[in-house]
């Protein structure tokens, strides 16, 4: 069955395109939501020492 499956030259089919659009749309969605969360702590946390400048 694997010695088959690794013979098996034939295209992705469409559901399998989808899954795996699926699944690099998630991993972006997460990259931006944290990156998002940690620029806007960086930005605050600028503002704040810029604030507290006299």
């Amino acid at each position: 069955m694997i010695k088959k499956f690794l013979r098996d030259e034939t295209g992705l089919e469409l559901s399998e395109y989808a899954v795996a659009a699926a699944l690099v749309a998630l991993a972006v969605i997460t990259a931006f939501t944290t990156l998002g969360g940690n620029i806007g702590t960086k930005i605050n946390n600028l503002a704040a020492k810029i604030a507290g400048t006299p």
